[in-house]
């Protein structure tokens, strides 16, 4: 696929919304309300696909019904190093038995769907993760073209072998990918293909994408019920561009669920995602703070005009891991649970180990996915390729990682430790960006009511972090 020349980045980007439009199918104008707000739940609504026919649309393609499995091992590992009394019922929604290996083939199966029914001659996404394979997945079995655009490689050209081994698998699946070193030009090159191939746009974050998660949520809630006789008390969900908290929560909610959602993310803090230097001196691709965080507190900063994404509207609590952490868990799911499963997709069991901590032996949480493991996704290549980029790799107190320095794996179980992110210092800085694009004073009810549903503040408190920020904003001016 050769990109064209003579189109400049400044003449691509001021075409960006008509590009988009054309290439989701969706006219996101006509929900912009006020000056922030936008109708999030009638963009939502717009997808028109109930969950009974979003889970007969995955069935199709072998999508969903996975295995909900009970970790009785983990569970009483966990609870030899509990308070007495505690130690919840630890379960796991087992996604890897998807076609593609993990949860997000029910996004691409939504998207894929769509796609063919609206006559698009084929499907493009831009994505260096599991989400690459999951649409090379469904297009093959819907006989159309894919097209995965991803980035791999840093300045020296070395990439990472979790993303040369998701290179490796949309390729069998038949898909076309189109390799770029890490920068800025993503982005550019994407609409720029967009608008050459007339391909559908398989976002991770249109409507469509959310919605194909929604069915993960039902399930949860319903095989926990049937398994256990009662709904979970916490659902834990590994977070990253926030598609995977959103959707799950909303179809918890639609179940009739109304368990503790819980975001998890591995601690990268110090490291930016789009940095030539911090970008093989990570472990894992996806599932932490570089996507977590700056898509939370501004979540329009995706590949389509208004992202369906919203995590800010559903966590209840957020929690963080480090690296070693979640390789530990790896390793203990693979040896006392016999499930081998992808390190990255281990976040979240990772988080639920030291949550099941704190709850008691009668409750139940449940970790709501896993991911396929292999190749460059496995633990033994990722600790290999954090060697040989000068990351020392060591047994110990996990608390002593530095990201992008070292990875240290717990010596004992007990070292497992969830930490607390500060979700009301996420939802100010969600408000910081939000009023850098509007004066305080031209916000409407109707942005009043948006900023209210996003921050989840009531209306009083609302007000206070607004003028708050307000007067934090107008003091760094003058500055």
């Amino acid at each position: 696929m050769n990109v064209s020349s003579g189109k400049s980045y400044t003449e691509v980007m001021a075409r960006k919304s008509e590009i988009m439009r054309q290439a989701v199918g969706i006219d996101y104008s006509q929900f912009e309300r006020g000056k922030l707000a936008f109708d999030y739940e009638g963009m939502m609504r717009s997808v028109a696909y109930s969950i009974d026919e979003s889970r007969r649309i995955q069935k199709e393609t072998g999508v969903g019904d996975t295995p909900l499995l009970e970790l009785h091992n983990l569970t009483a590992l966990a609870r030899e190093v509990a308070p007495k009394g505690k130690g919840a019922r630890i379960f796991v929604k087992d996604e890897a038995a998807n076609p593609s290996g993990s949860f997000k083939a029910r996004r691409a199966a939504l998207s894929v769907y769509e796609a063919v029914k609206r006559g698009y001659p084929g499907v493009i996404a831009a994505t260096s993760g599991n989400y690459g394979a999951a649409v090379a997945s469904q297009a093959a079995m819907r006989g159309m073209p894919a097209l995965i655009v991803q980035e791999v490689f840093d300045s020296s050209g070395q990439g990472q072998p979790e993303i040369i081994e998701k290179s490796r698998v949309c390729e069998a699946y038949g898909a076309e990918v189109m390799q770029l070193s890490v920068g800025p030009e993503l982005f550019y090159v994407f609409l720029q293909l967009l608008e050459e191939t007339g391909f559908f746009n398989a976002s991770l974050y249109t409507p469509f994408g959310i919605t194909g998660v929604e069915t993960l949520g039902w399930e949860v809630a319903e095989q926990t019920k049937n398994r256990s006789g009662r709904l979970p008390d916490v659902v834990v969900i590994t977070h990253a561009g926030g598609g995977n908290v959103t959707g799950t929560a909303r179809g918890l909610r639609k179940y009739g669920c109304e368990a503790q959602v819980i975001g998890a993310s591995i601690d990268l803090r110090g490291l930016h995602m789009a940095s030539d230097r911090d970008f093989n001196r990570k472990s894992f691709t996806t599932g932490h703070t570089g996507f977590g965080l700056p898509f939370a507190i501004y979540p329009d900063r995706s590949d389509v005009p208004r992202n369906a994404a919203r995590p800010l509207r559903y966590l209840d609590r957020y929690v963080t891991v480090s690296q070693g952490e979640a390789f530990y868990i790896t390793e203990a799911l693979a040896q006392l649970e016999g499930l081998e499963r992808g390190p990255a997709g281990n976040t979240s069991l990772a988080a639920a180990f030291s949550l099941a901590q704190e709850m008691d032996r009668d409750q139940i949480i449940v970790v709501q996915e896993t991911e396929y493991t292999g190749a460059g996704k496995h633990p033994q290549a990722q600790l290999t390729f954090a060697r040989a980029n000068g990351i020392v790799v060591k047994r110990g107190d996990p608390r002593e990682s530095i990201p992008g320095q070292n990875i240290v794996i717990p010596e004992h179980p007990a070292q497992i430790r969830a930490v607390d992110v500060d979700l009301e210092h996420v939802r100010q800085s969600y408000m910081k960006n939000a009023l850098a694009q509007v004066n305080p004073s031209e916000l409407t009810e109707v942005d009043l009511a948006f900023l209210a549903e996003e921050t989840r503040w009531s209306r009083e408190r609302l007000a206070q972090e607004l003028e708050k920020t307000a007067m934090l904003m107008s003091a760094n001016t003058r500055g």
